[in-house]
């Protein structure tokens, strides 16, 4: 026997709304004590003050008291994030083990850790680098993935600075802007995870938030207000596990890169990429952002430019647009802000997909 993932995407009518896994819990169809993470795409709007990841994930752990205890809810990786922006669709995407039988390919694998708390000080800093660095490592180990190539999308979710937390520390912060902690922080995140995947090999402060030719290809990074420590869920493939679940991933290049996606597709139906994969595709998780020359092959956006909405907020319908065209639907796990996470203007894409037809959610 070996471990064998599952991934279940439901819909949710706000970030309240946790009844599609109370049911799956009181059906017996998922077992609260196998759960690996749950990730949300909540409808605010991805910003400081975007509480309604905090309701979602205040909401989750009310839910699962009645069946986990205190102890073993703190541990558990409810990555959040916040922003619908365009045709998105608000859902939640719950990872599971449980056994099964051993299959002749790698299976997706998957693990998640919480780390401890960071201080004020450390966020945005190389502080936090190492401590996502640390943490991939040790959630490598857990998924039985030994080799960083096999890794194909880390998502994290870390904390941001507001001015009480800053003052707490009297002040000796990365930056003194909330918003660009947001930036900040998810980039230490990614750089972390590059680090530990040996995509980059040494890191200075300097270098977060400014040299972008610093990224990771697989991490995926959202912060947020309702938490310190990081929580990171690593996914992959393992010949340990078993089961029809596989994970691939691509790098969209710039925010119209659909022949990045058609190469994850065509992983899941080569005869049929496009119609053959939507039957098997089971969750879509992308960063988008919008590129910093205020350009996209050579022709001129304003994402940067407009004073009533933030770049990242036109970045997530956007890219949305185009994977929904691809993918068949709108629950897609798409997240702004990619600093250090893809080229500038592009970003990391992972697919979970089954080998069973007709397998969607």
């Amino acid at each position: 026997m070996a471990r064998q993932a599952q991934v279940i995407r439901l819909p949710m009518s706000g970030p309240e709304d946790v009844s599609g896994i109370a049911a799956l819990i009181a059906s017996g169809a998922l077992d609260p004590t196998r759960i690996v993470a749950i990730l949300g795409k909540t409808e605010g709007n991805g910003c400081v003050n975007d509480f309604t990841r905090g309701y979602a994930t205040q909401s989750l752990k009310a839910m699962l008291a009645a069946h986990l205890s205190i102890e073993d809810i703190a541990q558990l990786p409810l990555v959040m994030s916040g922003g619908t922006e365009g045709g998105l669709s608000p859902h939640w995407i719950v990872i599971s083990q449980s056994e099964g039988p051993k299959t002749d390919t790698p299976a997706m694998a998957v693990a998640g850790v919480i780390t401890r708390a960071l201080s004020p000080s450390e966020i945005g800093r190389r502080a936090q680098a190492e401590l996502v660095q640390e943490a991939v490592t040790k959630t490598m180990a857990k998924a039985g993935i030994s080799d960083p190539k096999d890794v194909h999308f880390v998502q994290i979710k870390c904390p941001l600075l507001t001015s009480e937390r800053a003052a707490s520390v009297g002040g000796d912060v990365a930056t003194d802007n909330m918003l660009k902690s947001m930036g900040l922080s998810r980039g230490a995140s990614a750089l972390g995870v590059a680090l530990a995947l040996g995509e980059i090999d040494r890191l200075d402060d300097a270098q977060i938030g400014r040299d972008l030719s610093l990224w990771s290809s697989r991490a995926s990074c959202s912060s947020g207000i309702e938490l310190m420590a990081c929580e990171v869920v690593v996914m992959g493939q393992s010949t340990l596990w078993g089961g029809p679940l596989r994970i691939a991933h691509d790098v969209m290049q710039d925010a119209i890169d659909a022949p990045a996606v058609l190469r994850i597709l065509s992983r899941a139906a080569p005869e049929t990429p496009v119609q053959g994969a939507q039957d098997r595709i089971i969750a879509v998780l992308a960063k988008a952002e919008a590129s910093a020359t205020g350009q996209i092959r050579a022709k001129r956006h304003t994402m940067l430019e407009d004073s009533d909405i933030s770049s990242t907020r036109h970045a997530r319908g956007f890219v949305g647009g185009l994977l929904a065209g691809l993918i068949g639907h709108t629950e897609l796990f798409v997240s702004g802000g990619a600093e250090h996470q893809g080229p500038d203007g592009g970003g990391p894409v992972a697919i979970i997909y089954s080998t069973e037809q007709g397998s969607q959610t």
